[in-house]
């Protein structure tokens, strides 16, 4: 024994359901068994926790202190488990797509609507993730939305588009009267990155001439720092349509290779829609 309560849902659902119900005959006809089926999990839970939960009496049935927090914690379990459940059955009905900084960039609000109308029977959700498989791996949603290679052997992916690489400037700095820039004009300055999910490294510049780096963690702190005049940013041109900020402005860099636009998902468990989302963001990356 490793001195762990054993505990299961069957005696937790007990213990809720004659708290519920108000004694022990009623919680028997909710749940379909017998009164003495009650009995026996209810003093079973005791035994695993070493406490008593409810005082009986012949004519009622109150909780302990320990009872009612036991019952609390029960009660968040339950609802967790059922969560879980609708969750599991729902999974292709409902489709979720993660994304680090900037979804799909001018195109997000046209495969929101086209999805709707080709699919109305699967769900969209677009999900924001800072990570670097923007939720995939946490859980928080079926395929992603990236802009590098997947570094983690479970995952697969799809190249759906290009993006052109934007200098984001504060928009009082000389570099914003021009219409576009070279790498070689941001190398004397500081670059503001985000090594998580960005795409912008200072391997864009040759070993000799580049930029001094900082770090952060998300793109309204980017933006907040670039409008100062502190630092510049270079990110794909995703993020000047999602994110437009009074004080900063955008200008492509025409010298920088375009950012790959990639859909990822498990290798081992794609959603059945997986290849329906490539068809349609190709499609609406190839559009002028």
């Amino acid at each position: 024994m490793d001195g762990r309560a054993d505990v299961g849902l069957r005696q937790l659902r007990c213990l809720v359901a004659i708290l519920d119900e108000g004694g022990f005959t009623d919680a028997a006809a909710v749940l379909g068994v017998s009164q003495a089926a009650v009995s026996r999990t209810l003093a079973s839970l005791e035994r695993a926790l070493g406490v008593r939960l409810l005082r009986r009496t012949s004519r009622v049935v109150t909780p302990t202190a320990t009872g009612l927090r036991v019952a609390a914690h029960a009660r968040r379990v339950l609802g967790e488990v059922e969560t879980l459940v609708q969750e599991a059955a729902s999974g292709h009905t409902r489709l979720r797509i993660g994304y680090a900084w900037s979804a799909l960039g001018r195109h997000t609000l046209a495969f929101q609507r086209q999805w709707a109308a080709q699919r109305p029977e699967t769900e969209l959700q677009l999900v924001r993730v800072n990570s670097a498989s923007a939720g995939l791996a946490e859980g928080a949603c079926d395929l992603s939305v990236v802009r590098r290679p997947p570094g983690d052997r479970r995952f697969d992916s799809a190249i759906v588009g290009l993006e052109r690489r934007l200098c984001a400037l504060a928009a009082d700095d000389p570099l914003a009267r021009r219409r576009s820039v070279r790498l070689a004009d941001l190398g004397g300055r500081r670059l503001l990155i985000d090594r998580r999910t960005g795409t912008t490294t200072p391997d864009l510049w040759p070993a000799d001439a580049r930029p001094a780096t900082e770090e952060t963690h998300d793109v309204d702190d980017w933006l907040t720092v670039i409008a100062t005049g502190r630092s510049v940013g270079v990110t794909a041109e995703a993020t000047a349509n999602q994110y437009p900020r009074p004080g900063v402005v955008y200008r492509p860099v025409r010298d920088a290779e375009p950012v790959a636009v990639r859909l990822m998902w498990w290798r081992d468990d794609p959603h059945p829609a997986t290849q329906a989302v490539v068809e349609l963001l190709t499609a609406l990356y190839r559009m002028p």
